[in-house]
């Protein structure tokens, strides 16, 4: 269903989690003008339904709306650094949006909202043609392809295991806390460690080469977690290394066909 277009669910709600939008740059870039309406319209028609329904809805942001900080770690209070009109922007303002116009509806009509914070997380069943850096460099390594690293490589994220995340989130929508929220991991690693890290897990022989960085690619990713901590006593339990093994894991039992990325067209690893 577009939720950019009329949402119309019969019977009683008690939750809604909007988590509609394009989030991998692959999409976003090829589809800029839907990103920004799912962003914007999608969330309004959500809004309008929780707030017919009485339901509490909990909207899915992003780290993105951080954009390329000058601060870290990123806190909830920090404002972000974004450049609205580069070929990002359609993905960080129609969040940024999207964060606006939930505090709006809460303020205004006094509906029950959550705002999550997401940040880089992985995990089985990721899409290998989306320009994530983890499926990626996984896809890679088992192949024995070459790794591609955008840049020097210096670029950081920080990286939070799929499981964790979830709890986060569930633990968000069931807390008193009304304004957004960061669920990410603070152990931050850059992406050349992260391609050597895959390599050594997955026994490859890949090598690693450079291309030239993307426009508005964030430096650094690392999230202050200390509201997580204190509002809904969570944290990540799960390493990154432990995460990779299980998602590597995961990617071994796909048959080695399936894993090209020949064809990617690749804007930004996040």
């Amino acid at each position: 269903h577009d939720v950019s277009k009329f949402v119309h669910v019969p019977g009683h709600l008690d939750y809604i989690l909007h988590f509609a939008s394009p989030a991998s740059p692959v999409d976003y870039l090829k589809i800029p003008i839907q990103t920004l309406k799912v962003g914007s319209l999608g969330t309004h028609n959500l809004l309008g339904l929780a707030r017919a329904k009485q339901a509490r809805i909990l909207v899915a942001s992003t780290s993105e709306v951080y954009g390329d900080p000058l601060v870290s770690p990123q806190s909830e209070d920090y404002w972000g650094n974004v450049n609205p009109v580069g070929p990002r922007g359609v993905y960080d303002e129609a969040k940024r949006f999207q964060e606006a116009i939930t505090m709006a509806y809460h303020n205004a009509h006094g509906l029950d909202t959550r705002i999550v914070r997401i940040f880089n997380t992985f995990g089985s069943r990721m899409r290998l043609n989306d320009g994530r850096a983890i499926p990626t460099f996984i896809a890679q390594a088992i192949r024995g392809e070459d790794i591609t690293i955008f840049g020097d490589g210096s670029q950081t994220r920080s990286f939070c295991y799929i499981d964790d995340q979830i709890e986060g989130i569930y633990r968000l929508l069931h807390s008193a806390c009304v304004t957004p929220i960061n669920i990410g991991n603070p152990n931050e690693i850059s992406l050349l460690q992260l391609a050597h890290e895959i390599v050594e897990l997955t026994d490859s022989s890949s090598k690693i080469v450079y291309e030239p960085l993307p426009v508005d690619d964030p430096k650094q990713r690392k999230p202050d977690i200390g509201l997580a901590k204190s509002k809904l006593a969570w944290e990540p339990q799960i390493d990154r290394k432990t995460g990779l093994k299980k998602t590597i894991a995961f990617y071994k039992k796909i048959p080695l066909n399936t894993l090209s990325h020949k064809d990617f067209t690749y804007y930004n690893q996040q």
